[in-house]
């Protein structure tokens, strides 16, 4: 596969993000075949580039954004609805589920009637004033030990807060709708999730008692990605999850999730070029024309641990692999087991890079990042 994708090159040059759209429809397609009551919005964030996001609007996908300008991305393939159909898919199929959101945003988007998470009191008196057409989701704080990247400090009200944000929405003239969380990016421990389905069902069935209407439980993202075989498979957490919403929950409340990561991250590959090499105290540093400023950015917001592979064979050492700028953190690996015998010329192939890559990517030192290819658009 990678000689076929090194093709590429000569026409494109490097560094080179190769896209396949086959898979993204794959990934979507499982994720609705092992949760067939979920509906799924597509985390915009873990890639916004456009033409995922019509790949997915075609195959029927709801959306979760964090921003107004994500929201226009969506928009634009509604924006020849008329007017009533434009609301409705607004109000059915996106989600802010970012909790804080500024005024001017709530302004914009307040005739459309979203939905949106909140999880403190300020955050109710900003809705309140301008947006109080919107449905609302009470997002709480739940385990997240063992996930790739935590939420909890940043985001979630805690149970007993979350009651009373209930009550004084309510008490303010708003709407809540439902309930949300995030047990944390590539959860790979699923007591994570039956953990916060738990504590979510004892507030919602509690709401219900007292008279609230919330219809939707939304359980955010995490679903892990196959980056090694250790990780425990996606199906295997669906069936968790699939009986557990029949235990907990009843049978006429929607159910939300807000995977990202598990719709692109396997659907990218990378061919970056050795633009240097030098041995360095020994062990061979590799030079390319990426790094932690641009595509490999996961690196350091992600938590992620790249792979590298190379067409060329030779004995393999434990090598660097290491960014073009001129900055000494922009180091990708100090652990890549490649061929030593690679010169400068030579490409080098990373798969599994389409989430939090190119999202993330700067212009930093004046690199422009990696032409980004499409296949089976």
């Amino acid at each position: 596969m990678n000689k076929e994708l090194l093709k590429l090159v000569e026409p494109h040059g490097t560094p080179l993000f190769i896209l396949d759209h086959n898979v993204i429809r794959e990934n979507y397609r499982t994720f609705k075949k092992h949760l067939p009551r979920v509906q799924c919005y597509y985390a915009v964030k873990a890639n916004s580039t456009q033409q995922i996001i019509e790949t997915l609007f075609n195959e029927g996908s709801s959306f979760d954004v964090a921003s107004y300008n994500e929201f226009m991305q969506v928009y634009q393939y509604i924006k020849h609805f008329d007017k009533k159909d434009k609301k409705h898919f607004v109000w059915d199929k996106i989600i802010f589920s970012n909790t804080i959101k500024d005024r001017s945003t709530l302004s914009k988007i307040k005739q459309y009637r979203p939905l949106v998470t909140y999880d403190n009191m300020a955050e109710l008196k900003k809705l309140k004033d301008h947006c109080d057409t919107a449905g609302l989701v009470v997002r709480l704080k739940v385990p997240d030990t063992g996930s790739q990247v935590e939420m909890s400090s940043k985001f979630g009200a805690e149970p007993a807060e979350a009651q009373n944000l209930i009550q004084q929405a309510f008490d303010m003239g708003l709407k809540v709708e439902g309930i949300s969380f995030h047990v944390g990016s590539q959860c790979t421990n699923f007591d994570n999730f039956t953990s916060a389905l738990a504590i979510t069902s004892e507030i919602f069935n509690d709401a219900r008692r007292k008279g609230f209407n919330l219809n939707l439980v939304d359980i955010g993202g995490g679903f892990p990605v196959p980056y090694d075989p250790q990780v425990p498979e996606f199906k295997i957490l669906a069936g968790l999850l699939n009986s557990e919403f029949k235990r907990l929950f009843p049978d006429d409340i929607e159910i939300l999730a807000e995977p990202g990561r598990f719709m692109v991250a396997t659907a990218a590959t990378l061919i970056s070029e050795i633009i240097g090499k030098a041995r360095r105290e020994g062990k061979v540093f590799y030079h390319i024309n990426d790094g932690v400023y641009h595509t490999f950015s996961g690196v350091v917001y992600d938590h992620w641990i790249p792979n590298f592979s190379a067409v060329k064979e030779g004995e393999k050492e434990i090598c660097a692999v290491v960014g073009p700028t001129c900055d000494s953190f922009d180091k990708i690996t100090l652990s890549a087991e490649l061929p030593a015998n690679l010169e400068v010329g030579d490409c080098l192939f990373t798969e599994n890079i389409g989430a939090y890559s190119t999202a993330s990517s700067t212009k930093f030192n004046g690199f422009d990042g990696a032409k980004i290819i499409h296949m089976n658009l």
